[in-house]
């Protein structure tokens, strides 16, 4: 089990993701200049991790997994699937729900096929980075649940990284340390005592457009050549 450090406590939201980002960097500067890869889930965790990857001068990159969610309860990860159809599963949650094998084949074929757009749209321009040996700092503009947090963790530790870290500018206390359970360190800027929704805790929360990730992808891909 990893380490959670909740930075504060507070309800105040920040003013847009760019402001949490560089707040969120501010707590990560250990890793700067350490082989960090920065992943942002699409798409609002895209625009956090160009922030942090460029605060930490570390390679930015998106990561696409995706959890697969249980019978009859989406929300509740019992596994996760990478871009590449890899599964990992929690087989003990899964046994326990009674996720039989049709429903798993089913509920992958439903989640490789959102992946697989997305990675025809996004892997054109920005080659995946290797993990291996990495320290690897998964962020999103913030958690409510955690199951897709949680599947990303999953799926990036396959990949053997040196030091898997969970960056969120916000999220609720119990969801903040159950992730600890899957990352080697959790900081999470603000756990309010009272989590309605992420888009509360932002004056700005506007929709994040597939044309914003693919211009920071091209950034990104122009500033490793």
């Amino acid at each position: 089990m990893g380490k959670a450090s909740i930075i504060s406590y507070s309800d105040e939201p920040f003013s847009g993701r760019v402001e949490a980002a560089k707040l969120l960097a501010g707590e990560l500067t250990k890793f700067r200049a350490k082989n960090a890869v920065v992943l942002g889930i699409p798409r609002g965790g895209v625009v956090i991790a160009k922030e942090i990857a460029f605060a930490l001068d570390a390679r930015l990159d998106i990561v696409l997994t995706h959890k697969l969610g249980a019978p009859g309860n989406p929300e509740l990860a019992i596994g996760a699937i990478t871009e590449d159809g890899k599964i990992f599963l929690n087989e003990m949650l899964a046994g326990r729900l009674d996720a039989e094998s049709v429903y798993l084949k089913q509920e992958k074929g439903r989640q490789l096929a959102v992946i697989k757009r997305r990675v025809e749209q996004y892997r054109k321009i920005l080659a995946k980075v290797p993990l291996k040996d990495s320290i690897t700092i998964i962020t999103d503009d913030g958690v409510a649940t955690g199951a897709t947090m949680k599947a990303a963790l999953w799926a990036a530790r396959r990949e053997h990284p040196k030091m898997l870290i969970a960056a969120l500018p916000v999220g609720p206390q119990d969801t903040v340390r159950e992730l600890s359970q899957d990352a080697d360190e959790v900081v999470c800027l603000r756990s309010p005592s009272f989590f309605g929704a992420i888009g509360q805790f932002y004056l700005d929360f506007s929709q994040v457009e597939d044309e914003e990730v693919l211009e920071i992808l091209k950034k990104e891909a122009e500033r490793g050549k």
